[in-house]
């Protein structure tokens, strides 16, 4: 060991071992020099991580075995260094202070979402107040893979909304029955909703139930497109983080051939396809703009359903249902 970095680790020994050089041990040798370290206080602030100031050096210290003052030196600087991490624990670069995280979450913070499912979508909806993002985004999924099915319409809205109230069904049930009687433009005659000026987590359980059956039943209507010969165009607009999607459905008799056509402006380049038991139409549009298909000899009381996949937006198409009746 030369001399200087021997003089640097006595000095550095002395002054981890400054308590005990005060706790009256015998024989000890004094320490004259300090050749080679010309910045003793930075070295030493920076082992202490900038909080220290040393205002003098202690120049005794205990000489003996050269292992026995290494491993003191380690055992020394190791809980002095656990002392000061535990009273000034490091930040992380994001952090302004100390935060506490939980040891694991129930579901990760980060989740993919749809671009349908866009809370510019729900302001179309007749709510008395908004229902939170999570909650609507969760609707709108069950709906989605809903609409399609043969379930009664207060079978579905049971389905749509059970997920979200597990442990009340008869409840659910039971408000059920009264939104299906509700007119969906009608939402002050939803007694079950008396005082709606709070949020919806703030509202009771009965309330949260029937507000949000009413918007799963909004959700069904918007996405089914009835349309027959006295009615024979339909358009409905859907909102999503890209922009609107427009859509006009006509249903086109020429004495016993009937036929649909699907009319689309999209916000993106997307992917259309209209599909019934045994046939189906697809167009694939490479741009922003309007595209369409066709569907022949088209059966009344038969559903039919127009997918709509929005391309470098989504992987998951917006699903509507075509219902063509007499």
């Amino acid at each position: 060991m030369n001399s200087d970095s021997e003089s640097l680790q006595n000095q550095l020994l002395a002054w981890l071992l400054a308590e005990d050089a005060q706790a009256s041990e015998p024989n000890l040798v004094q320490c004259e020099e300090n050749e080679g370290v010309e910045n003793f206080n930075a070295i030493v602030a920076a082992l202490n991580g900038g909080a220290f100031e040393l205002k003098s050096i202690p120049q005794t210290f205990r000489l003996g075995e050269i292992p026995t003052v290494q491993e003191r030196f380690q055992a020394v600087l190791k809980r002095r260094l656990q002392s000061q991490i535990q009273n000034h624990p490091p930040l992380f670069p994001w952090e302004a202070q100390l935060t506490e995280y939980p040891e694991c979450l129930d579901k990760p913070s980060m989740e993919l979402v749809p671009v349908w499912a866009s809370a510019a979508q729900q302001s179309k909806l007749n709510l008395p107040i908004p229902l939170p993002e999570r909650v609507f985004q969760q609707l709108l999924e069950k709906c989605q893979a809903l609409v399609a099915s043969s379930l009664p319409l207060g079978a579905k809205l049971v389905a749509a909304v059970e997920s979200l109230f597990p442990e009340d069904c008869q409840t659910l049930n039971d408000l059920a029955g009264l939104v299906l009687r509700t007119p969906s433009r009608s939402v002050d005659a939803l007694e079950t909703m008396p005082n709606l000026e709070s949020e919806y987590p703030d509202l009771q359980p009965p309330q949260q139930m029937a507000l949000s059956l009413l918007a799963a039943k909004q959700l069904l209507e918007n996405l089914t497109l009835p349309i027959s010969a006295t009615n024979p165009v339909v358009e409905r607009q859907w909102l999503t983080s890209a922009g609107v999607l427009t859509l006009k459905v006509e249903y086109q008799t020429q004495g016993p051939v009937t036929k649909l056509k699907v009319q689309s402006e999209l916000p993106s380049k997307a992917i259309v396809k209209l599909q019934g038991d045994a046939s189906q139409a697809i167009a694939d549009s490479s741009s922003p703009g309007c595209l369409s298909v066709e569907l022949h000899d088209t059966q009344p009381n038969q559903t039919y359903t127009l997918e709509v996949e929005l391309k470098e937006i989504d992987q998951r198409p917006l699903v509507f249902v075509i219902v063509p009746t007499m």
